[in-house]
C-alpha cells in the first residue's frame, strides 16, 4: 500500500476533498518489475473496475508494461479517502491510499474535482482546479479572500 499525502497553505477554507467516483487521480507510475517510469500522466478513478487475470478479483486501472511486459495494477482504497483541514495546514496529510501491485505511483498532479468550504460562513466552492498549485476565491458570506497555496505532495510506503 502506498499512500498520497498532501500539503497545503490554506487560507479560510478548509475540507478541501476530491470528489465523487468520477474525480481523476493524476498519477505517472512506475514498473515494480523493471522500473520504467510512465511519461505521460494516467489516471485512475474510483469508478472503474478492471477484471484480475485468473479471477484474482478487480483494480482501479491494469496496465502492461511498455518495456517488461508484465502486467501490474493499482486499486483506489475508498474508504482511506480523507479531506485535507485547516488544522492541517501546512503539514502532510495522508489523502487516498493506494493497492499496488507491480507498480507504484511516483509523481501526482492535482487537476479540477476538488471542493472546499468556508472555515466561518460554510460556503461551498466546488470545482477547485489545482494544476497550478494555487487557488483563489472570494467568500461572499464571509465578506473575505479564500485560498489554497503551494500544494505539494509526497508518497509515503504504509
Amino acid at each position: 500500500k502506498i499512500a498520497l499525502q498532501l500539503k497545503a497553505t490554506l487560507e479560510n477554507v478548509t475540507n478541501l476533498r476530491p470528489v465523487g467516483e468520477d474525480f481523476r487521480w493524476y498519477l505517472k507510475m512506475k514498473c515494480g518489475n523493471c522500473g520504467e517510469i510512465s511519461e505521460k500522466w494516467q489516471y485512475i478513478r474510483l469508478m472503474d473496475s478492471v477484471a484480475l487475470k485468473g479471477g484474482r478479483g478487480s483494480a482501479s486501472m491494469v496496465q502492461k508494461c511498455k518495456l517488461c511486459a508484465r502486467e501490474n495494477s493499482i486499486e483506489i482504497l475508498s474508504s482511506t479517502i480523507r479531506s485535507y483541514n485547516v488544522e492541517d495546514n501546512e503539514k502532510f496529510k495522508t489523502i487516498v491510499e493506494f493497492e499496488c501491485r507491480g507498480l507504484e505511483p511516483v509523481d501526482f498532479q492535482p487537476q479540477a474535482g476538488f471542493a472546499a468550504e468556508g472555515v466561518e460562513s460554510r460556503t461551498i466552492f466546488s470545482d477547485i482546479n489545482l494544476q497550478e498549485k494555487d487557488w483563489t476565491d472570494y467568500d461572499e458570506k464571509a465578506q473575505e479572500s479564500v485560498g489554497i497555496y503551494e500544494v505539494t505532495h509526497q508518497f509515503v510506503k504504509c
